[in-house]
């Protein structure tokens, strides 16, 4: 099925083309621009102001909560009747050490509060929340797909693969731009998206 579009595109080919082409131009923006240091650091609001940013172009649901129930590869996602209080408790949770933020970033995940584009701009937000409270992000070129995906996946019982995965690639390169732009590329590629390369848009 074809996710429903501003821009009534029915093959999900040809959409998958035009979302990570415009959603990486918006990425890089984001960064270019200076908007990503006024974004609300470690709230759902600042996830939702990122996952607005990238996808309002291509999604009328850009930045809004799902109102559907989420699953993938057998693993359902929060159950739409208790997201927003996940919400709520994620908000509160604590982000002073590296330990806590990937916690955090792990209950964001398992949460995936949007239809779509959850990985992309989780993985914005989690490196916000490290560049502001350890001055430190993560080079996601270190880490290789099927390691963090595996250990995303086992993530939900126990995090500490993820966490020692995530802090064997941490840098201090905090304002690098071409860092970024080839994080999003990296990024993307998680999910299945590497025909365009941001720094090229």
């Amino acid at each position: 099925m074809v996710l429903k579009n501003k821009l009534n595109i029915t093959d999900q080919v040809q959409l998958a083309r035009t979302e990570e082409k415009i959603s990486k131009q918006k990425a890089k923006r984001l960064f270019s621009s200076g908007d990503i240091d006024r974004v609300e650091v470690g709230t759902f609001d600042g996830l939702a102001e990122i996952h607005r940013y990238l996808f309002v172009d291509i999604f009328e649901f850009a930045g809004e909560l799902r109102d559907v129930n989420i699953a993938k590869e057998g693993f359902r996602f929060a159950p739409l009747m208790y997201l927003q209080v996940s919400l709520q408790s994620i908000d509160a949770m604590p982000q002073s050490s590296f330990e806590e933020i990937i916690e955090k970033y792990v209950e964001m995940n398992i949460a995936h509060p949007f239809r779509e584009g959850n990985g992309r701009a989780t993985r914005i937000w989690l490196d916000l929340v490290l560049k502001k409270e350890l001055k430190r992000v993560i080079d996601w070129n270190l880490i290789d797909k099927d390691d963090y995906l595996s250990a995303m996946q086992r993530s939900v019982v126990k995090s500490v693969e993820i966490r020692v995965l995530l802090q064997n690639a941490l840098t201090d390169q905090i304002n690098d731009s071409a860092l970024f732009m080839k994080g999003i590329d990296v990024s993307y590629y998680y999910e299945g998206y590497s025909t365009f390369k941001t720094e090229d848009l």
